[in-house]
């Protein structure tokens, strides 16, 4: 086993059952955790961005990324704010960012850029991984529920299947690649088995994880659901590719060992996340 492969287990090894404790618990604790993973990640896109000749408004973008998580649980959960609130306050948001660029930037600073950069960081980093909050909230569990655990895992773990199966299946067949220009070790048979092989693990976990635990879903819909969560985090991988791409970046960090960065660990998560939730609302679990 490589020294790299050694840090992956271990970290993992760590994390995992971290990861597990805090979900089931729920509430304000993974709000926390969402929002330093947030700041994290946002650290990672402003880093992109400044190595492009942006200049991102850090001072705003920070602490909204870190209120984001905690909005989106305070307006999830049996004792839930009124979440139109958020369609109000959210427009504020930007009057706040354009007044900042305002004061602080002339007009040959690329303050459109600064503007943007800000805004989409904050979106990506903060606001696409809190869909974890929506999933483990929504569905009234209330805080230290195993069932709200085992529906946040579902997406989780139909990404970490996918990843290992196309990492092995990449090396070992070969073959085509899948987007050169982005990411140049991905191939398409590893594409095909990630997607294969979430859709194999994913009626087992249904059965172990969710149903003994009263979250009903069909067939059908489990297997739908890992094929779409699938190919939607492939493509947030290669998102993310693109644009440690255009900085010139490797990793977007080497902040988790073994792993690279923030961006690098959860790009597919990013992605994945918010689908997850949407399906699960229309399958009528939350």
């Amino acid at each position: 086993m490589s020294a790299n492969m050694l840090k992956r287990v271990a970290f993992a090894a760590v994390a995992i059952p971290a990861a597990v404790g805090i979900v089931w618990q729920g509430g304000i604790l993974l709000a926390l955790l969402v929002s330093l993973i947030a700041t994290l990640g946002l650290r990672e896109v402003y880093r992109f961005a400044r190595q492009t000749g942006l200049r991102p408004l850090g001072g705003i973008g920070f602490p909204v990324a870190v209120l984001v998580p905690i909005a989106v649980w305070a307006a999830t959960g049996p004792e839930a704010i009124d979440p139109s609130l958020l369609f109000v306050v959210a427009p504020c948001g930007l009057l706040v960012v354009m007044t900042l660029a305002l004061a602080s930037r002339r007009p040959d600073q690329h303050p459109l850029g600064s503007i943007a950069v800000t805004m989409f960081g904050v979106a990506y980093a903060a606001a696409l991984p809190s869909a974890l909050i929506a999933i483990r909230q929504a569905g009234n569990w209330g805080d230290r529920s195993w069932p709200g655990t085992w529906t946040a895992f579902f997406p989780l773990v139909i990404v970490w299947a996918t990843d290992t199966a196309a990492m092995f299946a990449g090396k070992a067949i070969g073959g085509p690649k899948f987007a050169p220009v982005v990411s140049p070790g991905k191939t398409w048979a590893g594409t095909i088995a990630g997607l294969l092989v979430a859709m194999g693990v994913a009626p087992g976990y249904y059965a172990l994880a969710m149903r003994p635990h009263g979250v009903l879903l069909e067939l059908w819909q489990v297997l739908l659901a890992a094929a779409v969560l699938s190919i939607v985090g492939q493509i947030g991988d290669l998102a993310e590719s693109l644009l440690k791409r255009e900085a010139g970046f490797k990793d977007s960090s080497d902040l988790i060992p073994g792993h690279g960065g923030v961006l690098d660990r959860f790009d597919s998560l990013y992605f994945v996340l918010p689908v997850a939730a949407a399906l699960f609302s229309l399958f009528g679990i939350l």
